[in-house]
């Protein structure tokens, strides 16, 4: 039983002649009594009642017109759906990134529900070791990460450019500097993340090598908390420079450069190489574009080999 016999059988049952299904489907009468007669050979049914010159449905007849509606109906909904989804009309984007690399994302998100406020996004929050075997498994669409993936299946697009930065608050008496040595770190009270992470191996080691203390008093689990305790007056910390651009704008932190310390790092979006993307995840890539053309800066679109 094939969709366009069920076409042709709906047609009879609602034209009731067959001369007439013939006429609006653009076919010859025979033709269209030969597709009756095989749909009842195959479901072994009479589907109309041949003693009325009017095409009067059968009992199994009008239980297949129930389901032939539905299907026809099915593949009507699918067909728009899929148009629907060709114009970003409707979809979902699924995306993974920590609490630092999702800080990248806000521009982008922000144009992307301008131009298709339609399609649904999600961003999950996943620790930054977990999000390429994320995107391997097909858990989500993309990633964004603050390293290079080791993985040949993975695909990768440099899209921000950020800085590990050290903060302290107005009233510190190191506010007033301009530049600073690490040595003179080494009496302050660092305020640092829950999460380890390969930068904050990276500047342990860093003081390990200048012969200067680390004292990492107080871990807090979030940026957020950390950026506020660090305002209040309670410390000091090393942070992401996406994380603080508004709190150095306003004055409620003070940003100090550290002669020794240079660590930056590069965002990356990443998704698999072999991957179809979907619609929407396409759009993604060309709004990510845009935005690094327009805002320019630290934004980027630079894809990776």
């Amino acid at each position: 039983m094939e969709l366009s016999q069920l076409e042709v059988f709906l047609a009879v049952a609602r034209e009731r002649r067959f001369s007439r299904a013939a006429e609006k489907l653009y076919r010859t009468q025979s033709a269209v009594s030969q597709t009756i007669h095989k749909l009842e050979q195959e479901l072994g049914e009479a589907l109309f009642d041949r003693s009325s010159r009017e095409g009067v449905l059968t009992d199994a007849g009008k239980v297949l017109y129930e389901y032939a509606e539905k299907l026809i109906n099915l593949r009507s909904e699918a067909a728009e759906s899929l148009t629907e989804l060709r114009e970003l009309q409707k979809g979902k984007l699924v995306i993974a990134a920590n609490e630092f690399t999702a800080l990248y994302l806000l521009a982008v998100l922000a144009e992307f529900r301008r131009l298709h406020p339609m399609i649904k996004i999600t961003v999950e929050r996943t620790l930054g070791s977990h999000i390429p075997d994320d995107v391997l498994r097909y858990k989500v669409e993309f990633g964004v990460l603050s390293y290079e993936p080791q993985e040949p299946a993975l695909h990768s697009v440099v899209v921000y450019l950020d800085e590990l930065v050290f903060v302290v608050p107005p009233r510190h008496p190191l506010a007033s500097a301009s530049e600073i040595s690490i040595r003179q770190l080494g009496a302050e009270s660092f305020v640092a993340h829950t999460v380890s992470s390969p930068y904050r191996e990276k500047v342990i080691q860093l003081f390990k090598t200048h012969k200067t203390p680390l004292h990492m008093d107080l871990e807090l689990p979030t940026l957020q908390a950390i950026k506020q305790f660090v305002a209040m007056g309670n410390g000091v910390a090393f942070v992401p420079e996406i994380s603080v651009e508004n709190e150095l704008a306003r004055g409620e932190l003070v940003r100090i450069r550290v002669h020794e310390l240079q660590l930056k790092r590069k965002l990356r979006l990443i998704y698999r190489r072999d991957a179809n993307l979907s619609h929407a995840a396409r759009a993604f890539l060309k709004v990510a574009e845009a935005v690094a053309h327009e805002h320019k800066g630290r934004y980027r679109f630079h894809r990776e080999s």
